[in-house]
């Protein structure tokens, strides 16, 4: 693969606090090696802005490695920039040619608000998983795998949907900035597992509830969300979530 160094222009939205108005800064950077990570070309550019005595640009790290969901941001009207499954800290500057402009944002959704600059806080996921997204299970010794037979399929289909990293993608992607894909993906690869059986009917309810309190729009099925996910989550999730929450609410009924 040919390596290349590059000039570039970055749009970075700058906003001090939550309170604050915000507003977009121009940097240039240059000598930018095709083989950095996204978030290495950011790194060095902070380096330049400390060099000059001003605030670095805020972003969420962990892992680098895709896993975490820290690193969400959008890059030219994506979430997590051009690449398909792909997170923020996988990007790399091939994916852009010398003299591009690149316009990075944070999320733009009321229930992921901005904590400084690039970073939102998404802690309304994790008050969601609080209200449902768990299993009861007996303390001691680790139960061996093979205690509990589980159809392939389902196996199959729960590991893929527990593959959500919860970065918050599908909501930045949404028109109405649902979570319903991230809430889906959680019902489901609980409600396709034996373990998850003892909460299923309160699991549903409880998860949805947290949602619409926290301020989550309606899915109206456009399929945005599974389009940017970097974990390629099925809006078919969806489809079984809907299931789940009708057959709790009908046997809450009784």
């Amino acid at each position: 693969m040919e390596h290349y160094n590059m000039n570039l222009t970055l749009k970075v939205w700058r906003q001090k606090n939550a309170r604050d108005s915000g507003r977009f800064e121009t940097y240039p950077v240059k000598n930018i090696s095709s083989e950095m990570s996204f978030l290495e070309m950011i790194d060095v550019l902070n380096e330049k802005i400390i060099h000059e005595g001003k605030d670095p640009i805020a972003f969420d790290h962990d892992c680098r490695e895709g896993i975490c969901g820290s690193c969400s941001m959008y890059i030219n009207g994506r979430p997590h920039g051009p690449w398909h499954a792909n997170t923020t800290c996988q990007l790399h500057m091939r994916a852009y040619k010398d003299g591009d402009m690149i316009v990075i944002e944070p999320w733009r959704a009321n229930s992921f608000p901005v904590i400084k600059d690039l970073i939102v806080d998404r802690s309304a996921f994790d008050r969601i998983i609080q209200a449902g997204g768990y299993i009861s299970v007996n303390t001691g010794n680790a139960v061996d795998a093979n205690t509990i037979a589980i159809n392939k399929d389902n196996a199959d289909a729960a590991f893929a949907a527990a593959a959500c990293i919860g970065c918050g993608a599908c909501v930045a992607a949404c028109k109405n900035s649902s979570a319903l894909l991230f809430v889906s993906a959680k019902v489901s690869h609980l409600a396709l597992l034996p373990q998850g059986g003892p909460e299923r009917k309160s699991r549903a309810l409880n998860m949805v509830a947290q949602m619409d309190k926290e301020g989550f729009g309606s899915c109206t099925n456009t399929g945005a969300c599974e389009a940017v996910c970097p974990k390629e989550i099925s809006i078919e999730n969806i489809a079984r979530l809907n299931r789940e929450y009708m057959m709790a609410g009908a046997a809450s009924d009784k």
